[in-house]
């Protein structure tokens, strides 16, 4: 449960009122359409392009913001997050909210104009899902047999490896090059190309169970790529290059809407290389529309002043920099693996 006691401290009696009833609104939403966590047995793993987070483009996020975007992430167990960008003031911010249980892995700031001085991060309640030491941003090694310089991606993949359950998991979430407004990109294609093939020939030591037999070679162990992928739909070549290597997309996740606001977009993926290992999906997966609950077109005329004196934007554009033109992608996984672990010793074992 978020920490709520902050809201009275906002001034603005009018914006006090308002992110109360904000609140109640998308809780109902959230509830209703997530499935809850539990203590040990599911996790609920997330990613979430939380755009210009949060470089007072238009002016900083206001408190408001803050507990709405607090209030969707409290609903997870373990969210990656995009265009973080150079103050850790708003991942800090999002932890008092949230409570002194929950913690963040952040990658250093992107240099160059066109990684949009960036971090990337992860977002963990530490009373679920346990850091298993791994932290490291990728690069792309050199081709055989060349002398040229390996192509890089314009915002490093970041890795991390986390326990959950009986799961372990490597995660590697992406911010990948957008480039020109077109549905197959050069630069985009072959970022999303190497990165793939990067990850499935090194699978084995990026990502292993902890469990497996010395003196055997180790066996990958839920690898899964995470993020913004800027596809544009699940057809084209972006998508199959994820395909090509090796990685799954969940069928319960190729059925949804897309992560963009107008949801016709494939943006945001989440996918697993081969198989997963004591990780099953229990069937729940979605995107999660927050603009049906705040920052609703009816709210327009409240939020009037305060947008065209900061950004003389439109409603549908400006409200994209308070909360964000991506949806929170997510899926349910069922992480107790004790039953699978009983039958293999009850198969194992003479009893």
């Amino acid at each position: 449960m978020s920490y709520y006691a902050g809201i009275r401290k906002i001034r603005d009696a009018s914006m006090r009122s308002r992110t109360i009833d904000g609140l109640q609104r998308l809780r109902y939403g959230l509830s209703s359409q997530i499935p809850a966590r539990t203590a040990t047995n599911t996790l609920l793993l997330a990613t979430w392009n939380i755009r210009n987070f949060d470089d007072g483009k238009y002016g900083y996020r206001s408190d408001e913001c803050y507990y709405y975007i607090a209030e969707i992430l409290n609903y997870f167990d373990l969210i990656a997050i995009q265009e973080v960008r150079g103050s850790l003031y708003p991942l800090q911010n999002l932890r008092r909210i949230l409570g002194s249980w929950w913690d963040f892995l952040v990658t250093d700031v992107t240099l160059g104009v066109a990684g949009n001085a960036e971090r990337m991060a992860y977002l963990y309640d530490k009373r679920k899902v346990n850091f298993a030491g791994l932290a490291a941003e990728l690069t792309l090694p050199r081709k055989k047999n060349t002398t040229s310089e390996p192509m890089q991606m314009v915002r490093s993949p970041y890795i991390a490896g986390f326990r959950a359950g009986w799961a372990y998991l490597t995660l590697v979430t992406v911010h990948i090059y957008y480039g020109k407004n077109m549905a197959v990109e050069p630069r985009r294609l072959n970022e999303i190309t190497e990165l793939t093939k990067t990850l499935a020939k090194n699978a084995s030591k990026l990502s292993c169970s902890p469990q497996y037999q010395i003196g055997r070679k180790p066996e990958p162990d839920n690898l899964i790529i995470l993020g913004d992928f800027n596809i544009f739909n699940r057809a084209d070549s972006t998508m199959a290059a994820i395909t090509k290597s090796g990685f799954l997309v969940p069928d319960e996740l190729q059925n949804i809407p897309g992560s963009n606001v107008e949801k016709n977009k494939h943006y945001d993926q989440i996918a697993y290389y081969k198989k997963l290992v004591r990780l099953k999906s229990t069937g729940n997966a979605g995107v999660f529309d927050f603009y049906e609950y705040v920052y609703r077109h009816e709210d327009k005329t409240q939020y009037d002043q305060e947008r065209k004196i900061k950004s003389g934007k439109s409603f549908n554009e400006w409200r994209t920099y308070r909360m964000s033109d991506h949806l929170p992608m997510w899926i349910e996984f069922n992480v107790d693996g004790a039953d699978d672990y009983l039958d293999l010793l009850k198969s194992s074992v003479n009893i």
